[in-house]
């Protein structure tokens, strides 16, 4: 990825609002859509908010691979869209789904869950 914003089918009018990092990227925070449960965070560019907002199925952009994917495609843990929206500076998206089995690469439902911090006094 580059600095510049490749081409998508993103609507311009979205795409000229959108704050993205150096690298072209926004955080993408997948909640559950009935429970609130903060499932996990991927990263999107404006490509992967297109075929988010347009297939109904969450699309992330792999900061390892260089390359799109799509939830669930490989282990059958699909995020079903149920809403999309951006934070108040527009450099976060904020996507509720109906999860399918585990969020987590580990097989967790969640990937917030295995390690919780202590608060201190």
């Amino acid at each position: 990825m580059t600095s510049s914003v490749p081409a998508s089918g993103l609507d311009p009018a979205i795409a000229a609002r959108l704050k993205r990092s150096a690298d072209g990227l926004l955080p993408a925070i997948a909640q559950q859509y009935d429970t609130g449960e903060v499932l996990m965070l991927g990263w999107v560019d404006d490509e992967a908010l297109h075929r988010t907002l347009t297939t109904g199925r969450c699309t992330y952009w792999s900061r390892s691979r260089q390359e799109y994917w799509v939830k669930g495609d490989t282990s059958g843990h699909v995020q079903h869209v149920k809403s999309v929206a951006l934070d108040c500076d527009a450099d976060t998206v904020l996507v509720k789904v109906d999860q399918v089995g585990a969020a987590c690469h580990t097989g967790a439902r969640t990937c917030f869950d295995a390690d919780v911090l202590p608060l201190g006094e």
